[in-house]
């Protein structure tokens, strides 16, 4: 990559964690709330899932920002926003009423979703914890 294509992917990285740092702290805040959605879609466990949603939305949102472990972290937020996709955004089995905001979200998450896939193939480029050149170990002659 060159310095354009690192300043954009730093860009990117930051619109993407947008997404999920507030999120995080949301549920993390409104904890009760939240269980209480979890449990009406359905989840199995809801106060676990629920925990495990936060430390991913908030450390995975964190990591991004920061570029460490660029690729596992933009490949399980994308399986955790497919999955969020389906859970809580079914727009086939929504209400009328609501199947249109409900198709906008889960489309929406299916694009984060492959902007989080290409960064795990891209990587995080040289603006990022995962980009800092290590010192070369000087060899003794």
């Amino acid at each position: 990559m060159n310095a354009k294509h690192d300043a954009l992917n730093l860009f990117g990285r930051l619109f993407i964690a947008v997404m999920f740092l507030p999120a995080g702290f949301s549920k993390a805040t409104g904890f009760e709330g939240a269980v209480g959605y979890f449990t009406s879609l359905g989840i199995i466990a809801p106060v676990l899932v629920l925990i495990l949603t936060i430390i991913l939305e908030i450390a995975g949102g964190v990591a991004l920002i920061v570029g460490y472990k660029t690729r596992m972290t933009a490949m399980l937020l994308a399986v955790f926003t497919l999955a969020a996709s389906v859970t809580g955004h079914a727009f086939w089995a929504a209400a009328p009423e609501t199947a249109f905001m409900e198709q906008l979200l889960f489309f929406k998450n299916i694009a984060i979703a492959g902007g989080l896939l290409i960064l795990a193939s891209v990587g995080a480029g040289k603006f990022s914890v995962d980009g800092l050149e290590l010192p070369q170990k000087t060899k003794l002659n």
